[in-house]
C-alpha cells in the first residue's frame, strides 16, 4: 500500500458513516434548520470551502485548532467561493454554522482526500441528507459509482465529444465523465464544454451543476428541466439540441410503472407513446395509432436516448431487467434495435441499489451499451454480476465483479481470449429468443451443466410433458386478506413452501365457505406437487401434498403440478428432478423481474429436464423420495396428534 493515510483507508461505507454522523450531530445542534435540505445545504458550503482550502492553499483549514478562528476562515474562504461561484451561491448568503459545528464538520471533512478522492463525496453526502422516501416515490435510485464508473469507462468519453445525461439526478454520471476525460488529457476548459445535463428536480438539478461547477470552478452546462417534454422549470423550451446532436449519452432515467412520465401532449410527441401490437402477418410489434393510457418513465427516456445521438453515437443505461425481459416491453427492444446494436448487457446483483441502509430498493438492474446506426457486430457480450463491491445494508465489501466484467468486455472488444462464465460470454445474435435480452437467460453455466448430462440422461421440456398430457399446471387464487383466520383450513403460500414439505400457518387458515368457493376449482389432490412461481429467493422452492395436506387452498403464486401419466414418470421422480441443481439453475436464469418480484411464468414450460437413463437409479430415486416423504409426513402427524393429546388432557 503507497499511501497509509487515514483517507486512504477510509473506505465508502465509512464515508457515508461519516456524514451519517454529521448529519445527526447538526439534527441535534443546528436551531433553525433539521429537515435535510437545509443541512444538506450547509454541509455543502463546508465541503467548498475545506476542497477550495485543499485545492488552493495547501489544506489551511487543517492546522487550526481554535473554533472561533476556524469559524473566521471559513467564512473568509467562503466570501472567496460566492465571488467565483456567485451563479451557485448568491453575494447574500452566509454561513449559518456556529463556530462549534464548523470545527466539528471540519475534523470530519479531515477524513476525505480532497486532492487524489477517488470517492464521489457530493453524491455520498446527498445519498445520506436527503431521504430515501423521497427519491423512491419519484423512482430515483442512486446509481452506485462502481456501476457508473464501470459504465464511463466501457463507453471511454474522448476530447471533443459531446455528453448528455438527460435524468442528471444529482450529477453522479457527468462527475464521472468530467474526470474521466481530465485524466484522458482533456484540459478543465475543454472538459466542460462538453459536458451537458438536464434535471427535473430543482435541488437534484442545483447539486449536479455543482458537482460539476467545484471541480472546474466554472459555469457547468447542468439545465433544470423535462428532458421528455423539453422545457425547462419557466416551461420556456431547452435551448440545447434534442436530436442527432450527441456523441455519448449517459445516463439512469427514473423507472416504475406507477410514475406519471409525461402528459398526453408530450406523449404524442414519442412513437413509445403509443400502443404496440405483434402482426402476425409481419412478425413485428407496429405501432397502432392509439395513445397508451400511461407509459413508464424509462420507456420514453429510451426513444428520448436515441433520437439525442448522432448516428455511431453511444448510449450508457442503468435500465430495470424488466424492460429488456419481459414480454411486456419486447416491442421497445425492437425498437431500439431499428436504431441500432446492442453492444453488451450487463446483469446487477439484486442488491445494487442498496446503498443507504435501509434504503434503496431491490429491483433487478441491468447495465446497457448500444450503439447507434448500421449494425456490424454479430457477437453481443454478456455478463451477470453476483458481486456489487456492497452488501444489502449498503456496507462496503470486498466482493466486486465489476472490473472482471469491465476486462473481459474490453477483451471481447479486442478479439483477446477470455475464459467465458457468468462475468464475461459472448452470444450470437440469432441466438436471441423473444428479444429477451438478460444475461442469466443465456448464461453459459447453464447449458455447461446440462451437456456433461447428455451420456447418462434423458432430456426433455417440461413444455413437451405438458403438450403430451404426461403433466398439467395450473396456478393458485388470492382469497383476500379479510379471508384470514376465518378457520382452520389451511391457505397455503409462497412462505409456507420449504424443501419438498408445506408448512402450516395457523395464522392463515380460512373457514369451510371460503374453502368451498375455492376447492372444486383448484382441485388438490395427495401427491399433486406446489412450486413457487413468484417472489424474491424461493421461486423453484417445491412441496408435495400428502394424504394430511389435500384440504388447502393455495395461492396465484403457486404452480400446481399433476402427474397424469404415471407409467412416463412418478411425482417422486419429478419432484426430485425439478429440485435437482441442472433444473433450479435454469429456475435462476429464466426468473424474470416483473415490477418489484421475480416470476418464472410461462417459462416453466422452457425448463430441460434431465432423466436418468438407468431404470434403477430411477427406481432408487422414487423410492428414496417416497421414504423421505413418508418418513416426516409421519413424524409432522405424530407431533401434531401429541399436541392434541396435550390440549385433551387439560380438557379432561
Amino acid at each position: 500500500m503507497k499511501n497509509n493515510s487515514i483517507a486512504s483507508l477510509f473506505d465508502t461505507y465509512n464515508q457515508k458513516d461519516m456524514f451519517r454522523q454529521i448529519k445527526n450531530y447538526l439534527a441535534g445542534r443546528f436551531v433553525g434548520a433539521t429537515r435535510e435540505r437545509a443541512l444538506l445545504e450547509e454541509v455543502v458550503k463546508c465541503y467548498f470551502c475545506k476542497f477550495y482550502s485543499e485545492k488552493h492553499e495547501n489544506g489551511r483549514l487543517r492546522s487550526i485548532k481554535d473554533a472561533f478562528e476556524l469559524s473566521k476562515i471559513y467564512r473568509e474562504i467562503f466570501s472567496v467561493i460566492k465571488s467565483k461561484l456567485s451563479f451557485i451561491f448568491p453575494i447574500t448568503d452566509e454561513l449559518q454554522l456556529d463556530p462549534v459545528c464548523l470545527q466539528y464538520i471540519n475534523n470530519e471533512l479531515n477524513k476525505i482526500d480532497f486532492k487524489d478522492s477517488k470517492r464521489d463525496s457530493l453524491g455520498d453526502m446527498y445519498e445520506v441528507f436527503i431521504g430515501t422516501g423521497i427519491r423512491e416515490e419519484e423512482g430515483q435510485f442512486f446509481t452506485p459509482q462502481n456501476g457508473i464508473d464501470l459504465l464511463v469507462d466501457l463507453i471511454n468519453p474522448k476530447p471533443g465529444e459531446k455528453i448528455i445525461d438527460p435524468a442528471a439526478g444529482a450529477g453522479g454520471f457527468l462527475s464521472s465523465a468530467f474526470k474521466h476525460l481530465l485524466s484522458n488529457g482533456t484540459t478543465i476548459n475543454d472538459a466542460i464544454e462538453q459536458i451537458y445535463g438536464i434535471e427535473k428536480d430543482t435541488y437534484l438539478a442545483k447539486l449536479a451543476f455543482t458537482r460539476l461547477s467545484i471541480i472546474s470552478l466554472s459555469e457547468s452546462k447542468v439545465v433544470c428541466g423535462d428532458s421528455l417534454a423539453w422545457v425547462d422549470n419557466k416551461n420556456q423550451k431547452i435551448s440545447i439540441n434534442k436530436e442527432g446532436f450527441f456523441d455519448i449519452v449517459l445516463t439512469n432515467p427514473p423507472f416504475g410503472k406507477n410514475i406519471v412520465a409525461a402528459s398526453k401532449e408530450v406523449l404524442k410527441t414519442f412513437d413509445l407513446g403509443f400502443d404496440w401490437k405483434f402482426d402476425d402477418s409481419t412478425q413485428k410489434f407496429v405501432k397502432n395509432g392509439k395513445m397508451s393510457n400511461n407509459v413508464p418513465p424509462q420507456v420514453l427516456f429510451i426513444e428520448r436516448c436515441l433520437k439525442l445521438l448522432k448516428e455511431n453515437g453511444r448510449l450508457g443505461m442503468v435500465v430495470p431487467e424488466s424492460l429488456i425481459t419481459s414480454k411486456l416491453y419486447s416491442y421497445v427492444v425492437q425498437y431500439m434495435q431499428e436504431f441500432g446494436d446492442f453492444d453488451a448487457i450487463m446483469g446487477m446483483p439484486e442488491d445494487f441499489f442498496k446503498t443507504s441502509g435501509k434504503g434503496g430498493t431491490h429491483t433487478k438492474a441491468c447495465l446497457i451499451l448500444f450503439k447507434k446506426g448500421i449494425k456490424k457486430n454479430e457477437k453481443l457480450f454478456m455478463a451477470e454480476a453476483k458481486w456489487c463491491g456492497h452488501d444489502s445494508r449498503g456496507k462496503n465489501i470486498d466482493l466486486d465483479d465489476l472490473p472482471k466484467i469491465s476486462s473481459n468486455y474490453l477483451k471481447s472488444v479486442n478479439n483477446e481470449f477470455f475464459t467465458q462464465s457468468n462475468l464475461g460470454y459472448t452470444i450470437n445474435k440469432n441466438e436471441i429468443e423473444n428479444n429477451i435480452l438478460s444475461p442469466r437467460y443465456y448464461n453459459p453455466e447453464v447449458k455447461e451443466s446440462l451437456y456433461k448430462l447428455d451420456k447418462t440422461h434423458n432430456v426433455i421440456k417440461f413444455g413437451e410433458l405438458v403438450e403430451k398430457g404426461i403433466i398439467e399446471v395450473k396456478t393458485g387464487n388470492e382469497i383476500g386478506k379479510l379471508a384470514y383466520g376465518t378457520g382452520d383450513i389451511p391457505f397455503v403460500r409462497t412462505s409456507d413452501i420449504s424443501t419438498w414439505e408445506i408448512k402450516i400457518d395457523p395464522k392463515h387458515g380460512v373457514s369451510q365457505d371460503v374453502y368451498n368457493t375455492f376447492a372444486k376449482k383448484q382441485d388438490v389432490r395427495e401427491n399433486d406437487i406446489l412450486m413457487v412461481k413468484d417472489g424474491t429467493y424461493l421461486i423453484g422452492t417445491c412441496a408435495i401434498i400428502t394424504k394430511y395436506d389435500s384440504k388447502i387452498i393455495y395461492q396465484s403464486h403457486l404452480y400446481k403440478i399433476r402427474v397424469l401419466k404415471r407409467n412416463f414418470i412418478s411425482p417422486y421422480l419429478l419432484l426430485a428432478v425439478l429440485t435437482s441443481e441442472p433444473v433450479q439453475q435454469q429456475i435462476k436464469a429464466k426468473r424474470f423481474t416483473q415490477d418489484i418480484i421475480d416470476s418464472l411464468g410461462s417459462r416453466i414450460n422452457e425448463l430441460i429436464l434431465p432423466i436418468p437413463k438407468d431404470e434403477k437409479i430411477v427406481k432408487r430415486i422414487e423410492e428414496n423420495v417416497k421414504k423421505v416423504i413418508d418418513d416426516r409426513t409421519e413424524a409432522r402427524e405424530l407431533a401434531r396428534q401429541a399436541c392434541l393429546d396435550v390440549v385433551s388432557c387439560f380438557a379432561d
